[in-house]
């Protein structure tokens, strides 16, 4: 079923205004989005990370439906248990069962590294839950540090820049191809300028009957070192480069959802972002080229894999 905006508009919002994020942030631009493609009630899990400290300081909160918080590496099992509790009680007959829907809102530190191991047990068990990484590309929250999710070349206060190292110098990890591996039954990258695409992919998770990931890119003004402007064209930037694919893997079945023709060269999406700045300076020529052949090398991969 296609979605309207005119169907959005009107259904109210799962996230008040009046939360602190800040100026430009993509992650509530894209909770917004998450939540208006679910229709019924929704319970919520987030580890500790931007969205958590913006939309609850104590004793407010900017959530309109049940929301829990815990730790860094098990807000996924926290839900999975409230998952577990709720098909118990409806089993029994203690409650009705009301299509209840589970969604774990996750940064890249919490999900590609401090909780990957408890969102790898939250899939093989097949809890009926989604979860959605916010993925901004480093630990924003606790001071800009690199995470597993930082790509190759960037600035952060963990991989500084200087005449040794030019900034980080690991490609990032390729949470979908992880859980992927796991048998999943849905999994997606996912970008907020594509709202139509973003949105698609959450009603299709969420009709799932067991597990389902979608990675989402959410360009951070303060971290990445662009205008609080720019948030929507340095996301569009990041899919037309091929630097942040938008596809999918349903049940087993790779798709690409975008292919930009041509493809922008990489150049263009870091040249719109102050972490990658010392990459343009004479002698780290060599690093955009590692960039480059990376990307080149992943959208071969994907086209070869895509049915």
């Amino acid at each position: 079923m296609a979605i309207k905006l005119t169907d959005i508009c009107n259904k109210e919002e799962k996230l008040a205004s009046g939360h602190r994020g800040c100026i430009g942030c993509a992650e509530t631009i894209i909770v917004r989005q998450v939540m208006a493609a679910i229709d019924g009630p929704v319970v919520v899990a987030s580890p500790t990370g931007c969205l958590e400290i913006i939309t609850t300081p104590f004793p407010t909160t900017a959530w309109r439906v049940p929301w829990i918080h815990n730790a860094f590496e098990n807000s996924s099992s926290t839900l999975a248990g409230a998952e577990t509790a709720y098909r118990s009680l409806v089993k029994q007959g203690k409650i009705e069962d009301k299509g209840l829907k589970f969604v774990v809102f996750g940064g890249d530190g919490a999900t590609y590294d401090i909780g990957l191991q408890f969102i790898s047990g939250v899939i093989e068990r097949g809890h009926r839950l989604l979860y959605v990484c916010l993925n901004n590309e480093a630990y924003m929250n606790t001071g800009i540090q690199r995470s597993s999710a930082t790509p190759l070349g960037a600035w952060t206060t963990t991989t500084p820049v200087g005449k040794a190292v030019p900034g980080k110098i690991q490609p990032r990890k390729n949470l979908i191809a992880i859980v992927a591996a796991h048998n999943i039954p849905y999994a997606a990258q996912a970008a907020p300028h594509a709202w139509r695409d973003l949105m698609t992919k959450v009603q299709k998770a969420i009709a799932i009957d067991g597990p389902s990931v979608i990675d989402v890119l959410s360009p951070c003004a303060r971290g990445w070192r662009h205008s609080t402007n720019e948030t929507i064209a340095i996301s569009r930037l990041s899919a037309e480069t091929g630097a942040w694919p938008l596809y999918e893997v349903d049940h087993g079945k790779w798709k690409l959802n975008y292919n930009p023709v041509p493809r922008k060269p990489v150049i263009e999406w870091l040249k719109a972002q102050g972490r990658f700045s010392h990459l343009l300076q004479p002698g780290n020529e060599h690093i955009v080229e590692e960039f480059q052949q990376q990307i080149d090398k992943q959208w071969a991969e994907l086209e070869s894999m895509s049915q």
